[in-house]
Order: C-alpha cells, then sequence, then structure tokens
C-alpha cells in the first residue's frame, strides 16, 4: 500500500519508467519545434512591445524606425540560426555552447558560458511567466496586483508537467505552441490583406499624442540619438533568446539526431523572423501608441490620459483593432498570446536540466542534478530551476520592465563565446583534413561561424553599454556568483577525491590491528540484547558494552541485573559528575584511540524505528547528537542497530515503489538465549529488565 506521500506523487508525477524505455522518451521535429522552440517564438509577444517603448521617449517620429531596427534584429537572428546548425552538427553530444567553449577554448571558457547559461535559464522563466501573467490581468482585471502569486502558481505548474517527462510534457505544450502560431500568422496576413486593399483601421492610441522628453527631442541628431536606437536594437533581440536551446537538446532528439535539430532550427528562425516583421510592421501600419509611462506621456487633446487608462500590449491593440466585430477571433489571438508567454518557460525547463547535468557530471554542479527521476527527467534541475525562477518573480514583482533589462545579456555572452569556440573548432580540423571537399565545407562553416562571431559580438557589447546601468550589471553580478560557485564545487570534489585516492599500499594501510567493539547500553530491553548479539556475530577482538552513570542507584540496578543475567559481556559504567551522556562516550571512544591508534572502534547504537513523524520528537535524541559527534573522530565506526516499533510495520507494508531508504527495515528480533554461551542457565525474569521499548534510550 502506497503512502499519502507516494499516492500523491504518482497522482502528479506518474508511474515510474523503466531505464530501457528512456529512446521511447525521444521527440520527433513535429514536437521537439514547439518543447524548444516556445521561447524563440513567444519573444514575438514582447520584442516589438520593448522597442516601441524603448523609441516612446523621442516621440511618434522615432517610431519610423522601427522597421529599420526589426529588419537589423531579422539580420542577427539569419547569422545566428546558420551558425547554430553548425554547432548541432559537430557536437550533437547535448553540451552545446558549454560543450564547445570548453573544447576549443578551455575550462574557464566553458564555466563562463555555462554560468551565463544557467542565468539566463532562470531569467527566461521568470520573463516568460510574468509577462504571460500581464496579459492575463489585461484580460482579467480582478488578478491586478497578484501577478506575482499567479506567475510564481504557473512556476509550480510547469514544474509538475515537466516531471512527468519531456515526451509528455511536450505534447501537451504543443497545442498551444501551434495554435498561437497559426494564430499571429492568420491574424498578420488578415492585417496585410486589409491594408493592401485600403481598408486597415487605425488602432485607438493611434488618436492620442505620445510626448518625447526634452534631452532626446532636442538632440536628434546628437549622441543620445544614437544611443538610443542601439538601445531600442538591444530591446529588439530579445527575440534571440532560445535559439540556443535546441542546441543543448540535440539528444532529446530522433535519430538522426543532427539533421533533425538543425532543420528544427532552420524552422525556429523561418517562423520567428516572420511573426516578428509582421508584428512591427502592422503596429506602424495602424499607429499604436505604446509608452513606458502611459499615464503621462499619453496626451488626449494636449491633457495626459491619467491612470486610469489601461495600455494594452501591442499585440493585443492590433488584434483588438482587426477583429472588432470579432470578439472570438481577439479573444483567440489574445489567449493564445498569453499561454505561449507562459509555456514559453518550458524551453528553459528542457534546457536547463540537461547543462545542469553535464555541469554535474563534470563536477562543476552537485552530482544529484546528473540523477534521473521517476520518469526519466532530471528531476533535481527541474525543481531548482523553479525555485530560483519563483524567488527572482517575487523580488520584481513579476514586472516584465524590469526583468527584461536582466535579459539576453547572458545569452549574447553565450553566443559570442560559442561561435570563438567553433571558428577555433574548425581551424583545428583544416590543419589535419586533406579530403579537398571536406576542406572547401570546413571553410564554409568557419566563414559563417566568423559572421556569427562578430555580429554577436558587436551586439554584446551595445547590450552592455545600453543595458548596464538598467539592470544588466545585476545579471552580470549572478554570472559571476554562478562561476565562482562551479569553481568552488569543482575544487572541492577534486580535494575529496584525491583525499580518498588508494596509495600504492593503500589497501594494506586501510586494514585495522584490532577491533574494538562498544555497545551502548541504557537498560535491559529488546534493542540492547540486539545490539548485543550483532557486536558478538561480527567477532570483534575486544566487546564491551558501557553505560553512563548519571543516577548512581539506578546505574547499581542496571548493573546487578546485568549479572543476575549471566550476559557473557562485560558493563562499564562511566562516570558523568555533570550528567552528560555524550562528553563521557566521545572521551572512551579518544581513550581507546590514544591507547591503540591503529584499533578500529565500532560503537553500536541501539534505536527506535518509528512510523510518525511526531515519535521522532519522542525518540533517538540522544543516539543522534552522538552519531554527530562520533562520526568526525577519526578511526571511529558507528552502527545503528534498529528496532522496528508497532507503528512503524504501516512504513514496512508499502509499495515497492517507495524509494529505497524511506523504510528502514531490521532483521528478525534475536532472543536472549542467543546471548548466552552454551550451559548457561537461564536467570529469572527481572523487574529491572524493561522490555517496554517505548522508553526513551539514553
Amino acid at each position: 500500500m502506497l503512502s499519502f506521500t507516494g499516492a500523491f506523487k504518482r497522482v502528479l508525477v506518474g508511474r515510474p519508467v523503466h531505464s530501457e524505455r528512456l529512446n521511447e522518451t525521444l521527440l520527433s521535429k513535429r514536437i521537439a519545434l514547439p518543447v524548444f522552440a516556445s521561447d524563440a517564438l513567444s519573444s514575438v509577444a514582447y520584442a516589438p512591445d520593448e522597442i516601441f517603448l524603448t523609441l516612446a521617449v523621442a516621440g511618434v517620429a522615432a517610431y519610423t524606425m522601427t522597421p529599420v531596427i526589426g529588419l537589423a534584429v531579422v539580420l542577427v537572428m539569419f547569422v545566428v540560426v546558420m551558425s547554430y546548425r553548425q554547432n548541432v552538427h559537430a557536437y550533437p553530444s547535448g553540451g552545446g555552447d558549454y560543450e564547445v567553449a570548453t573544447t576549443n577554448l578551455g575550462h574557464r571558457a566553458g564555466i563562463t558560458v555555462a554560468s551565463a547559461l544557467l542565468v539566463d535559464y532562470v531569467l527566461t522563466v521568470a520573463v516568460s511567466v510574468s509577462s504571460g501573467t500581464q496579459y492575463a490581468a489585461a484580460a482579467v482585471p480582478a488578478l491586478r496586483g497578484h501577478e506575482a502569486v499567479l506567475g510564481v502558481s504557473v512556476v509550480l505548474l510547469l514544474m509538475t508537467m515537466n516531471l512527468r517527462g519531456v515526451r509528455e510534457s511536450g505534447t501537451l505544450f504543443a497545442v498551444p505552441t501551434y495554435v498561437f502560431m497559426a494564430s499571429i500568422l492568420g491574424m498578420s496576413a488578415y492585417g496585410f490583406f486589409r491594408w493592401a486593399t485600403g481598408d486597415l483601421p487605425l488602432a485607438a492610441s493611434s488618436r492620442l499624442d505620445l510626448t518625447a522628453t526634452d534631452d532626446v527631442a532636442s538632440g536628434t541628431m546628437t549622441l543620445a540619438w544614437g544611443f538610443l536606437l542601439l538601445r531600442a536594437f538591444s530591446s529588439g533581440c530579445a527575440a534571440l533568446t532560445g535559439v540556443e536551446a535546441i542546441s543543448n537538446g540535440v539528444p532529446a532528439f530522433r535519430q538522426p539526431k543532427s539533421r533533425n535539430a538543425a532543420t528544427t532550427l532552420a524552422l525556429l528562425g523561418g517562423i520567428a523572423v516572420a511573426m516578428l516583421m509582421s508584428i512591427i510592421l502592422l503596429a506602424g501600419f495602424m499607429g499604436i501608441r505604446y509608452a513606458e509611462e502611459p499615464a503621462t506621456q499619453l496626451m488626449r487633446n494636449g491633457v495626459p490620459v491619467g491612470e486610469e487608462y489601461v495600455q494594452d500590449p501591442i499585440i493585443g491593440q492590433i488584434a483588438q483593432t482587426l477583429f472588432d466585430g470579432f470578439p472570438p477571433a481577439f479573444y483567440l489571438v489574445a489567449g493564445a498570446t498569453g499561454l505561449i508567454l507562459v509555456l514559453a518557460a518550458n524551453t528553459a525547463f528542457n534546457g536547463f536540466p540537461v547543462l545542469g547535468s553535464i555541469l554535474a557530471r563534470d563536477d562543476l554542479m552537485p552530482r544529484q542534478l546528473h540523477t534521473r527521476g521517476d520518469r526519466l527527467a532530471f528531476s533535481n534541475g527541474i525543481i531548482t530551476l523553479a525555485g530560483a525562477a519563483s524567488l527572482l518573480i517575487l523580488a520584481f514583482d513579476a514586472e516584465v520592465t524590469r526583468l527584461i533589462q536582466l535579459y539576453i545579456v547572458g545569452v549574447f555572452i553565450s553566443f559570442t563565446t560559442s561561435q570563438t569556440g567553433m571558428v577555433r573548432h574548425w581551424t583545428r580540423l583544416l590543419r589535419t583534413e586533406v579530403r579537398t571537399e571536406v576542406r572547401n565545407r570546413m571553410r564554409r562553416a568557419r566563414v559563417i561561424n566568423c559572421i556569427g562571431m562578430t555580429i554577436t559580438g558587436i551586439v554584446l557589447v551595445i547590450v552592455l553599454i545600453t543595458k548596464f546601468m538598467h539592470g544588466a550589471y545585476l545579471a552580470l553580478l549572478a554570472m559571476g556568483v554562478t562561476f565562482a560557485v562551479m569553481v568552488a564545487i569543482r575544487n572541492h570534489y577534486r580535494s575529496v577525491k584525491e583525499e580518498l585516492e588508494l596509495l600504492p599500499d593503500g589497501e594494506a594501510r586501510v586494514l585495522p590491528s584490532r577491533v574494538h567493539a562498544i555497545v551502548l547500553v541504557s537498560k535491559i530491553h529488546k534493542p540492547t540484547l540486539r545490539a548485543l548479539a550483532y557486536a558478538r556475530a561480527s567477532r570483534p577482538s575486544v566487546l564491551e558494552a558501557v553505560t553512563v552513570d548519571v543516577d548512581p542507584e539506578e546505574t547499581a540496578r542496571l548493573q546487578d541485573a546485568w549479572s543476575s543475567r549471566g550476559i557473557p559481556v562485560p558493563l562499564r559504567a562511566l562516570a558523568s559528575p555533570y550528567r552528560e551522556i555524550t562528553r563521557p562516550i566521545i572521551d572512551h571512544v579518544q581513550g581507546i584511540r590514544r591507547q591503540s591508534p591503529r584499533d578500529l572502534v565500532v560503537v553500536f547504537v541501539p534505536e527506535y524505528v518509528v512510523g510518525h513523524w511526531w515519535e521522532h520528537l519522542l525518540h533517538n535524541q540522544s543516539a543522534l547528537r552522538l552519531r554527530g559527534r562520533l562520526h568526525f573522530t577519526p578511526g571511529v565506526m558507528v552502527a545503528s542497530v534498529p528496532w522496528q516499533l508497532n507503528s512503524s510495520a504501516r512504513v514496512e507494508e508499502r509499495d515497492e515503489w517507495v524509494a529505497p531508504g524511506q523504510a528502514r527495515r531490521g532483521l528478525v528480533p534475536m532472543s536472549e538465549e542467543s546471548l548466552r554461551p552454551p550451559g548457561t542457565p537461564s536467570a529469572p525474569p527481572s523487574d529491572d529488565s524493561a522490555s517496554d521499548s517505548r522508553e526513551e534510550d539514553r
């Protein structure tokens, strides 16, 4: 019978999947596209907003530059997609940018890329979910002011779905992703048709005036204007986030993995570019106004619109205007957009755990991240990502404008470093390759990666310059902390490995000269007799029973009962003038170690196995403290001897699905007679032999 926790876990996550079924979890291109591309595709829901938002400080005239900025973003997207198609063919193992940088540029470069990607994955979840909650709040006014709590709830839901497995979550999220693509492309086609026929209506916000800030308006042709355009471009480059996820997820594709991943990457780039440019152009044709401070920047008849004005996102304004006479179409676009923004976080839930597993394999992250869960997903990585993203959403109150400033810095660090590594990769291979056709193919690939390195490097510089004081420094700080933590973890694992490494004669040194066994006794009862039986079965060189003399009268009664039962193990009473229990035992053990440094001391500790959480508060407290102290004493081993109370029977009856170690099972109870030498008469029952195992042992 399953425990309540086990049953609840099975309902949420599902039944465990056998390791041999790992191949069944691989993804086809049809499922892989929504799984790995939802982040990049969803960026069209906020990247245009950020471009218009940034240019708004220069007034309506600055909106004429939105197509130019959009084309610049498209150029970068094209270069990055072409570059990463080379990556997935050259490094299909799933290490992605981290593997490329580590192999070609060294470990420090690899750790830099890994720290940037880990931070960017967390920000992807935070930004996507926060943006989705803002759409939800726009559609349901009752949610306003509760976006952060709603965002955390959504993250927990995504975590639960991904714990069920990549294939299951991908299949579930595929339908909303395709609905979003169809709705945006369909809306764009309808909008361009009405524009071509001269029937395209203007948005409601087009009737408003947009005020410009004095410093930018007065210096349109100055450095401030150029800086503003660069900042708008860097904000629009948020559309590129998520492209690298496919290179990290190549192992999740079906065979041929590299070809399927490259095809999916090309589809991602084409669809994202079409959607992004369509939204930017339609927003310009329809005269949409979008400001960071709409209450003061937007004017109606020369008067600010005030706080009561609600500014909908650009896609929402386009859909509301185009489908003014057909509300179901508007709700379809708005609902699909809000949903895809939430599901975009699913890309990070697939990329972060895989990268974390690879880093754990290389001793850069805790090794628990390399372990697959019941559903063959990297469960610990999924839970870690969900926790970090939730903290970020709460810290920034789910405000996209604040979070977006931290965004894309990490991804362009990984872009630039990865492309630099790919250039060195092709250069190294060209030194040994002699076949002409292969060399020509390598040269073409190197040219593509050189262009990618140059373009992404330029964008990285622009992003750092334009976003540093707006919050990008926080992302850089987080990357630095992550870098330091990974280096510290690697150094720790290395030091432990060196410490545990066997010397040529190391095995001989491990063997002790003798074994000194000590059984701790608080009273004569079944747990004590079991511990004595186990100690004798181990055949130590020296065996003694030890009790602590806290109460002289009680100790005297214990010694009399011990003698009257004829137990063939000497009982030593340790003096404790200050009524301590742990300290006298520690002193006794250390004294044995000083007298015989090569002897091994084994301390047998009787313990109760309980079935209720509250019973842990009533039992085993002294044993826990003592074990904690003894574990730090060299040459000492602690052997826990369990005694199952009746309440633990329900734990033993649990289904075999329960994780190992969740139910501690003891051996068959051994009788007192097994302790007696042959021919020793049985002792009469003693009142002092409290067989009541419910009492706490000292």
